[in-house]
Parts: structure tokens; sequence; C-alpha cells
């Protein structure tokens, strides 16, 4: 196993991963972060745990697209699929706006 130090959104983390597959890591490693830094920079999502969330959600719906045809979002358009993440937003600021008054 290989390890690895990287920086997403400026904070450090190791990183372990097999023999050879260091530069895959790096690559994901560098889109995570720019997707994290553009909802940070977009201002609209508060908190790191909820960046990360949304980044997640959006690079989610992007392997669905590419990875199954027949998937949940086949079929739809870039502007459909971004009123979806939208609409997931919307869920996750609901869901942890409660959250936001212990830190």
């Amino acid at each position: 196993m290989s390890q690895l130090d990287v920086l997403i959104m400026g904070n450090p983390y190791k990183l372990a991963c097999k023999e050879g597959e260091e530069a895959a890591l790096q690559a994901a490693v560098a889109y995570l972060d720019e997707k994290m830094c553009a909802i940070r920079d977009a201002g609209k999502v508060k908190g790191n745990d909820r960046i990360a969330v949304t980044a997640a959600l959006g690079i989610a719906a992007e392997l669905l697209v590419t990875k199954s045809p027949d998937g949940p979002l086949s079929g739809m358009t870039m502007a459909e699929i971004k009123q979806k993440i939208s609409g997931m937003h919307a869920v996750l600021d609901v869901a942890l706006a409660p959250q936001e008054n212990l830190f």
C-alpha cells in the first residue's frame, strides 16, 4: 500500500491506495477539491460537511449519467439534472439546518 498526503479545500489528509494507483487517486482528489472549492466559493452552502455532501451528490449524479444509460437520470438534459440536484440541495438544507445551531 502507498500513502499520499493530499489537500482538499486546504485541509490535509493522508490517504492509502494500492501500489500503482497513486495517479488515479491524485486525479480523484483534484476533481473532488475542484468541486468542493467551487461550491464553497459560490457562497450558497456553508460548512465543510454540507459542501462535501453537495459535492458527493453532484459527482454521484455525473456517475449515474455516464455509467448507466437506463439509470434514474437517463434521458435527462443537463438542465434537468441540475434542477434535480438543486432539489436535493433544498432537501439537505432543511435536513441539516437544525445541526447549524450545534456549532
